[in-house]
């Protein structure tokens, strides 16, 4: 019996209504471990080129990992994945919660959905039998709702439910799958996939909480040590007492605290949006997730305007203080705790929801839009119209329609509005500045599915100051010394790519950054190893055998986007991170230059094994990370055939059509499935003319309200604390979501 994996992959035809389980063998899970490089195996050999990420040619996979529902802190992750409706190519994005872990109790490791249903359905899973229901009754009901009606309906309140509000069901391109209310697989627009299937939810049960492992000993000895250290690691500590949240104070004291949509680096008004705040008014609970001992989910109540904001949709997280907040320039803490709210209540993402919404203030201010043309005074500072806004985007209602496109496409469409824009591949820039972390800029621009900070290490774990504890971990990675603060040489590129391999086998394995990571987390890079040695009993599985793992996965997203027709041409940051950032503070005049990211986006290709002119993962380097199936798939200098933007009609269901006939529970195959043959190779297509200017030489081409004011004596000395550059001993909590 295999440790820490059930064997098994559900694959769910809602077109047919078919419902067949695979097995994998256990070379399968040991190359891929699970996560999104599982998830990357069957979208590179199922998904269509070419296909609309909102038709039902897409290929929308739910992966947990080998170590889902081990009894320690940081392993209840699922990762979804398909192609995006918002990114120009893969979609990607983690959650955590009670689900994942719930799913593979109920028996399967991962989900494959393909086609869409003729009208909605939920997926129900009880004891590895799964069966497709109707929930045409579940269809507009928001997710707390919904998941009240499922337990009812099944009789039964232990159930985990995975599902889309009404922004999924309406293609918001920023819409999330939900869990808990509260839980949110948010970025890449992911619930609008799920939606455009007529999926509203995936509801699972596993009676038996025995999970098969190696060294049960080995893992309790692991979690008891986590347990005890949470106290004694200061950004760990951090994270329990004031969650995510904790970090709005000091992102402004050192000027990283994204304001008027990336303008400038402080905010006057941090101190009643900032985690402390919350704590001493609204917070009611800590909450967390399965088997965790850290604690760091809020839940908050409050009211705003006379509408109650209420415990069940949990309380808002650094980059929501932060986007509907500071990059709002909304200093009212309840304001921001209701758009929180309303996003857990339809189903959306609040970093692009709240970023979108700067980028129109910043419109308005700029004169690009007028209040006409909006419908309300989206001005920045206006607590009230940006809560209304944030619902007429989950309804698409009047110029909320427009933004539910994401600022991008809003941007697209409008024909207007695009130097105010904070995207990289379409996907709006979280709170983390990289005028300040110069790595983050890096990977920001080469990541495949856009701006996302929790892809990487943050540039201040290995700067001058780092501490120990940071550097002594690191040092399994190859990083030896401190680096200059903002520097981006050839040290910083290795660090950011280093760090990157390590958090994107965080994404295989399914492990939440907040526990495990290779610097200032609870676990590091030791511990990560011998987790997975306990769990499965891979006792030769090595630092290096993770680093591939992690390399693997992003080899695999980019040959997706190659295939796609996206090159290194998409490999840039907005426009506006290249001007000087405005205001006061440690970071006021700072900029980053077109020049040292291309310097530095050259250093990463050479590093990485990927061509210089398109970005894209050489022959020799998917052959050494075992992906020469792949090799085909990558056509050097593929012209881009992305559509930025495409009217399309609401997915709403009609009576008329018939829903697919619920399949019963299949009986187990005699032997293991085969997985599928890689599609065959496109034909090459004409060397792309990418701007790529070192290149240049060689080859012809062209060129993210509080209920009552502070005390005066404190909210003084907090101005006066943000006026104070950097501490030199950096805590790391205070750098990502």
């Amino acid at each position: 019996m295999p440790n820490g994996y059930n064997g098994k992959i559900l694959h769910v035809n809602l077109t047919t209504g078919e419902l067949t389980v695979e097995t994998p063998s256990a070379s399968f899970y040991r190359k891929y471990l699970g996560g999104s490089a599982m998830g990357m195996h069957y979208i590179l050999n199922t998904l269509k080129p070419g296909a609309d990420p909102l038709g039902p040619d897409n290929v929308l996979t739910l992966m947990l990992s080998v170590l889902t529902g081990t009894p320690i802190s940081g392993q209840s992750r699922l990762t979804a994945n398909a192609k995006s409706p918002l990114a120009d190519g893969i979609g990607d994005s983690q959650c955590g919660g009670f689900f994942p872990a719930e799913l593979k109790f109920a028996g399967f490791d991962g989900l494959v959905v393909s086609g869409k249903s003729p009208r909605p359905v939920y997926l129900w899973i009880s004891d590895s039998k799964p069966e497709l229901r109707d929930a045409s009754h579940l269809w507009g009901k928001t997710t707390h709702d919904a998941e009240t009606m499922l337990k009812a309906e099944l009789g039964d309140d232990k159930v985990e439910v995975m599902q889309v509000g009404p922004a999924g069901e309406n293609l918001v391109r920023t819409a999330a799958i939900m869990n808990m209310s509260t839980r949110a697989n948010g970025r890449t627009g992911m619930g609008a996939v799920m939606g455009s299937k007529n999926l509203k939810a995936v509801v699972v049960r596993g009676k038996s909480k025995r999970l098969a492992t190696h060294d049960p000993k080995k893992i309790n000895e692991l979690a008891k040590w986590g347990a005890a250290s949470v106290d004694g690691n200061p950004d760990v500590a951090g994270l329990k007492l004031h969650g995510t949240a904790g970090v709005v104070s000091f992102q402004n004291s050192i000027g990283t605290l994204p304001t008027f949509n990336y303008d400038a680096g402080q905010f006057e008004g941090f101190e009643p949006i900032s985690g402390e705040v919350m704590t001493e008014t609204i917070l009611k609970e800590r909450d967390t997730c399965y088997a965790c001992t850290v604690n760091c989910k809020r839940v908050v109540e409050t009211s705003f305007n006379g509408v109650p904001v209420e415990r069940k949709y949990g309380g808002p997280e650094y980059e929501t203080l932060s986007t509907f907040g500071s990059y709002c320039a909304v200093d009212n803490l309840a304001a921001v705790a209701l758009a929180n709210q309303i996003c857990n209540e339809y189903g959306m993402d609040t970093i692009g929801v709240g970023a979108t919404i700067a980028w129109a203030m910043d419109c308005m201010k700029n004169g690009v839009l007028t209040e006409a043309e909006v419908g309300l005074p989206l001005h920045y500072g206006n607590a009230e119209a940006m809560v209304q806004m944030t619902r007429m985007i989950a309804l698409r209602e009047g110029f909320g329609d427009v933004l539910a496109e994401g600022s991008r496409r809003a941007a697209d469409r409008l024909g207007k509005g695009h130097d105010l824009l904070i995207t990289v591949k379409g996907t709006e820039a979280p709170a983390h500045m990289p005028q300040a972390k110069r790595s983050l800029g890096l990977i920001y621009a080469v990541l495949p599915f856009g701006a996302d900070h929790q892809s990487s290490e943050h540039d201040p774990m290995v700067e001058e100051g780092a501490s120990d504890l940071y550097m002594g971990r690191l040092k399994m990675l190859g990083m030896d010394h401190t680096l200059a603060p903002r520097s981006l040489d050839g040290d910083k590129v290795k660090f950011a790519q280093k760090t990157q391999h390590f958090y994107s086998f965080l994404d295989s394995a399914d492990l939440c950054q907040f526990v495990w990571g290779p610097a200032w987390t609870l676990y590091g890079p030791q511990e990560t190893v011998e987790l997975v040695n306990a769990v499965t009993g891979w006792s030769d599985f090595t630092i290096d055998e993770l680093m591939a793992v992690g390399e693997r996965r992003l080899n695999m997203m980019r040959v997706f986007n190659a295939r796609e027709g996206i090159d290194r041409t998409a490999d840039k940051l907005p426009r506006k991170f290249y001007k000087a950032l405005q205001g006061e503070g440690p970071t006021a005049g700072v900029t980053l230059s077109p020049e040292e990211m291309e310097r530095a986006q050259d250093a990463y290709y050479e590093m990485s094994g990927w061509d210089q002119v398109t970005g894209t993962p050489t022959r020799a380097t998917l052959e050494r990370l075992d992906l020469a199936s792949l090799v085909g798939l990558v056509s050097h200098g593929r012209p881009r055939v992305v559509t930025l933007y495409k009217e399309r009609t609401m997915n709403m269901p009609n009576e008329s059509q018939q829903m697919p006939t619920p399949t019963p529970a299949p009986a187990e195959p005699a032997a293991p499935a085969t997985a599928p043959a890689p599609m065959a190779a496109p034909k090459p297509a004409a060397r792309a003319k990418a701007a790529v200017k070192k290149a240049a030489a060689k080859k012809a081409v062209t060129k993210k309200a509080a209920p009552k004011k502070a005390a005066p004596k404190k909210k003084a000395a907090a101005k006066k604390a943000a006026k104070k550059p950097a501490a030199k001993k950096k805590t790391a909590a205070k750098r990502r979501k």
